[in-house]
C-alpha cells in the first residue's frame, strides 16, 4: 500500500511499486484501469495517470488508446 503520510508523493510511490511489479514479472500484459488503480491504491485517477505517465516516458508501459495501458516487451 501507499503510505498518504510520507513525504514522498503519492504519483512517485504508485510509480516505483508499479516499476517494480513490472521488473519482478508481477505484472504483465494489460495495466488494470486507471479507475481500478485508484480505488485499489487509494488515490485520485489524476495520480495514476501521473504514475502511468512516468512509466510511458521510461518505457516500461505502453499506451494503446481506447484499450488501455501494456507492460512493454
Amino acid at each position: 500500500m501507499l503510505d498518504h503520510d510520507s513525504p514522498v508523493d503519492l504519483h512517485e510511490q504508485l510509480s516505483n511499486l508499479l516499476r517494480e511489479q513490472i521488473k519482478s514479472g508481477q505484472l504483465s500484459g494489460r495495466i488494470p484501469s486507471i479507475k481500478s488503480l485508484a480505488q485499489e491504491y487509494e488515490v485520485s485517477t489524476g495520480t495514476v495517470e501521473r504514475s502511468l505517465s512516468t512509466l510511458k516516458d521510461e518505457g516500461l508501459i505502453i499506451a494503446r488508446i481506447g484499450r488501455g495501458f501494456f507492460v512493454s516487451r
